[in-house]
């Protein structure tokens, strides 16, 4: 039996294939006549919001193999649920949740916390490729989140209001624009600033007192060669409440590691608390990833307690 996302996919790859242009381009004219016309694709009722992002995704995917967007990565769909689950977590009795991703790209990382916190969240996505940000628009349409969109470097000036809680893929890398980077805090003195720890930076000025920062940054993030100016800044304006390593089988080779950072906007009459420090099991396990998440249930209930 074919199932809805094999059903979205389909549709989409096959509109995708049919036109003489590029191949994302075709996929958000397909998500637009399915937009129009929701009876064309033939679904299985009930359709769930997670289905409709996963048969857009792997569409995204095949598009970003064959298109101008090689650099950019999507978020894996493991990490982007963990991340959904300890973001709900930390959220949980609050009625309306507001979340900023900076660097948003096709919002698939933003759409799995989303579609965890239905019905009680809302967001603001930004992204300088407006190719991105189109494809991220018509799956915002098709999944009914509402989302705000911001075609801009998230590295200048925002005109975001303040959010409860901010969760971003970190791009790593140098940031090219020296002039705009010296505002920040984490501007080195000598040489270009990591882009990674500018958006940091910036989410968490965009971060109410008390909201959470949710990363996934690179493994070796506190011994990299700007780790002294990223220190300071994180022990005088952050809260470290986590960092949680990832497996090392959900990448390449080591030196792409990822880990999972939190932060918490420090807020009057805030509590001292040690560090979450974990690693994530194999995902495959279930039994494992079960009593870890229990782990991350206990602690998240003990963070919000402390609000």
């Amino acid at each position: 039996m074919t199932t809805n996302v094999q059903k979205i996919f389909s549709f989409i790859d096959t509109y995708a294939e049919s036109k003489e242009m590029l191949y994302l381009e075709a996929a958000i004219e397909a998500c637009e006549r399915w937009l129009d016309d929701p009876s064309k694709l033939l679904l299985t009722d009930p359709i769930s919001k997670e289905e409709i992002r996963r048969g857009i995704q792997l569409a995204i995917l095949k598009g970003m193999k064959q298109s101008a967007q090689p650099h950019h990565q999507m978020t894996p769909d493991s990490i982007g649920m963990l991340i959904g689950h300890i973001a709900s977590k930390l959220a949980d009795g609050q009625q309306s949740v507001t979340v900023l991703d900076p660097a948003a790209g096709t919002g698939n990382l933003l759409y799995t916390v989303m579609n965890a916190m239905d019905g009680r969240i809302s967001a603001t996505a930004v992204e300088i490729d407006d190719l991105l940000v189109k494809l991220s628009a018509i799956t915002s349409e098709l999944l009914e989140q509402p989302v705000t969109f911001f075609i801009q470097d998230a590295l200048r000036p925002l005109l975001v209001d303040p959010v409860d809680m901010t969760v971003s893929d970190l791009p790593v890398g140098f940031y090219p624009d020296d002039e705009n980077a010296m505002d920040y805090e984490l501007m080195p003195k000598e040489g270009h600033a990591y882009a990674h720890h500018l958006f940091i930076e910036q989410s968490m000025k965009h971060t109410k007192e008390g909201g959470f920062g949710i990363f996934i940054m690179p493994a070796n993030l506190f011994d990299s060669d700007q780790s002294s100016v990223l220190h300071p800044y994180l022990k005088n304006k952050t809260a470290i409440r986590a960092v949680i390593q990832l497996p090392d089988s959900l990448f390449k080779n080591a030196s792409l590691a990822k880990s999972i950072l939190i932060l918490q906007k420090p807020f009057s009459g805030m509590k001292q608390s040690d560090v979450l420090l974990a690693k994530v099991p194999d995902m495959t396990n279930k039994h494992a990833m079960a009593l870890f998440l229990q782990k991350i249930d206990m602690w998240t209930e003990e963070e919000s307690l402390k609000k």
